[in-house]
């Protein structure tokens, strides 16, 4: 082989690792893979512990229950009986009774077998106290992942400052494709559980190394809304796939394969990341960054986060919920518990990728207003329901408004690091991901145990009034001031319009001219 030749992988590969385009590819797809591993498993969790823990012990059970000893009073198959009715004697049929058959009602009925409870329709399952128990245990097991990830957030932003971005994303691979091996091998709700809260870790490695790592990559704030809402894409697209996907991969194949897809799938990210961002490279951050500390302490940087929290909360807390509702009032087939979510993730993909560029013309302040608004009114309208096709409506504007929501604040959130303290993301984007993981903490944790003490469509209605009520808070990011320091390097098209407040000198315009400091003088 020619030496130019055997150099032209290489040409390749030292092109990619300097592309930003590559960059966002290698984020899509950790994020697409995560959130598909999130939501695979939300039709497949609670039929899963219903057909394994309930059937199974009932039909353990069963043949005890079926068999019981025939009745004194009941006459045997083609027995003779004496009527003193009529003197005669008749052959008796089944298991008919002597009181029936003097009363003479063995012909008006068949033999039924006796019931103690109401009949269940058909295709319902039945078992309805160990369903409404499974309601807070399937909420902890989902819970669990928000929960891990919202405790080792902060310490993967501070060790993105000091190590760089690329080998926290390549953990964070390593840990996703075991969690999913996990999943697929284990079959008792301990080891799901495990399996779950070792996603959580992944996650956290992921999602605040790839958000960091784009705002690093695109320094301006118009590119950047546009990369966060591809990137948000990937994230939606996983959602879209992961329900649906799961629930015919279960239906149809068995349990494990949609999980064995996926770890498959991870190796292939995993190949990508080695190839591209060099997970052996370290590269802390230039300068120091804002301390997480510091950052809490921003109103703004809180409002935004909120949003993020409380927008996300509701369809966390319709994930473990929902599926056990349909099974209970709709009686659905297991396909049809994770379809019921494909409306939302269609619409969640159209609305980041639409809002990505839009918010950035229409002001993200007011895009996150009218999205935490349409939250709360879709999440009033679930409850109104009465088959799958009732759901379309309310999930569809549901994953409509949280696309807007999220597409608008991710960016606002690294905006308002560059416009008020120092431009390094990791620790801000980790508030990010901690804003995410707490409505995916509370949503299922005290969602199941909600719907237990009050019913399900009070638990819609609580959630969807917190959203409508947040909404107007949005507002106070129209405006956000900067620091006096800060305002020289900002661009002057930025679609928020800042304030500074200073307590010394008036600020001068810029570029400074020869006469200036002779102006400034004279104004005092």
């Amino acid at each position: 082989m020619p030496p130019a030749a055997e150099r032209v992988p290489w040409r390749w590969l030292a092109a990619g690792r300097a592309s930003r385009r590559l960059v966002l590819v290698v984020v899509f797809v950790a994020l697409l893979l995560d959130n598909m591993l999130l939501t695979v498993v939300v039709p497949i969790i609670p039929t899963f512990l219903y057909t394994t823990e309930y059937e199974g012990t009932n039909a353990s059970v069963a043949p005890a229950r079926t068999e019981p000893a025939p009745p004194a009073l009941k006459a045997p198959l083609f027995s003779s009986m004496f009527s003193y009715f009529d003197n005669t004697t008749v052959t008796v049929l089944g298991s008919a009774s002597a009181e029936e058959l003097v009363n003479g009602t063995e012909s008006s009925r068949l033999p039924q077998p006796p019931t103690s409870s109401p009949p269940v329709p058909s295709g319902c399952p039945e078992g309805e106290e160990f369903l409404a128990k499974e309601n807070v245990r399937v909420g902890l097991l989902f819970a669990s992942k928000a929960l891990i990830q919202l405790v080792v957030n902060p310490s993967v932003g501070l060790l993105t400052n000091r190590i760089g971005y690329h080998i926290p994303m390549f953990i964070g691979f390593t840990i996703m494709f075991l969690s999913t091996v996990m999943f697929a091998f284990s079959g008792t709700y301990t080891l799901l559980f495990i399996a779950r809260a070792l996603q959580g870790i992944g996650s956290s490695f992921s999602s605040v190394a790839g958000l960091g790592m784009l705002a690093s990559v695109y320094t301006d704030d118009f590119e950047r809304g546009n990369a966060m809402g591809i990137a948000l894409g990937g994230l939606a697209l996983g959602v879209l796939i992961g329900a649906p996907f799961g629930s015919v991969m279960y239906e149809f194949v068995g349990k494990s394969s949609p999980f064995l897809v996926l770890a498959f799938l991870a190796l292939l990210d995993g190949a990508l990341q080695l190839c591209i961002l060099q997970p052996s490279k370290i590269s802390p951050e230039s300068t120091k960054g804002t301390p997480v500390s510091t950052l809490l302490r921003d109103p703004y940087i809180l409002v935004a986060a909120g949003a993020l929290c409380f927008s996300n909360m509701g369809v966390a807390m319709l994930e473990p919920t929902l599926p056990i509702w349909m099974m209970q009032t709709m009686c659905s087939p297991k396909w049809q518990l994770g379809m019921a979510f494909l409306p939302a993730s269609i619409s969640y993909l159209i609305g980041t990728n639409l809002f990505g560029i839009l918010a950035n013309k229409m002001g993200r302040w007011l895009c996150s207003l009218i999205g935490m608004a349409v939250v709360g009114v879709s999440l009033l309208c679930v409850p109104l329901a009465k088959n799958i096709y009732g759901l379309i409506g309310p999930n569809g504007g549901l994953g409509f408004a949280i696309g807007m929501v999220d597409s608008s604040m991710m960016p606002t959130m690294g905006y308002l690091v560059d416009l008020r303290h120092t431009s390094v993301y990791g620790n801000v984007y980790a508030i990010a991901d901690v804003a995410f993981c707490m409505g995916f903490a509370i949503g299922p944790s005290t969602g199941g145990a909600i719907v237990r003490a009050i019913g399900f469509p009070w638990l819609m209605i609580i959630i969807g009034v917190i959203n409508i009520a947040y909404a107007p808070l949005c507002w106070y990011l129209r405006n956000p001031p900067a620091k006096e320091e800060k305002i020289a390097i900002l661009s002057q098209e930025c679609p928020m319009q800042t304030k500074s407040y200073t307590t010394q000198k008036t600020l001068r315009d810029f570029p400074l001219t020869d006469d200036s400091d002779v102006e400034a003088e004279n104004a005092e």
